[in-house]
């Protein structure tokens, strides 16, 4: 396995369901020196019992008395899913207004699947390397060793 080098002026992508942050390496390959571009929070994404209190809903066979529960919606998840979404349309946006030549994208799996569906072909074509981990709780400097390890 090589290791992960991040041209100069490469941007990296690091979010979760709920945060996203966008660096750009002023550094070189052998020596990234990540600075913040843009951070984004999504405020949207009140506690569960703020967005729904319904109890779960039933089911009725038509034929016999058969009856069960019906999973009730993940409101967090459906959030994420739309975050996620944004957070493509905003990388898009930021690979077409700065001509982006490669980016890195971090992310835990869920998000990470949820953004390769959403991103626009103009954005794959510059991805350079994806990390399923979540490293928005990180400090920049700790994203830098997780990547140089990665």
């Amino acid at each position: 396995m090589t290791k992960l080098n991040i041209p100069h002026d490469a941007f990296v992508f690091v979010a979760d369901g709920r945060k996203a942050l966008v660096l750009r390496n002023e550094g070189d390959e052998k020596f990234p020196n990540l600075r913040t571009e843009q951070v984004f929070v999504d405020a949207d994404n009140p506690a569960a019992r703020e967005q729904g209190t319904d109890s779960p809903g039933r089911a009725f066979a038509s034929v016999g008395a058969r009856r069960s529960s019906v999973e009730q919606t993940d409101w967090h998840v459906m959030e994420e899913q739309r975050f996620a979404k944004e957070s493509a349309a905003a990388l898009h946006r930021l690979v077409r207004d700065r001509k982006v030549k490669a980016l890195v994208i971090a992310a835990p799996p869920k998000t990470l699947a949820e953004l390769r569906r959403a991103l626009h072909n103009e954005v794959k074509a510059v991805v350079v390397a994806e990390i399923d981990k979540d490293l928005t709780k990180l400090p920049v400097y700790e994203i830098e060793k997780h990547l140089k390890a990665a």
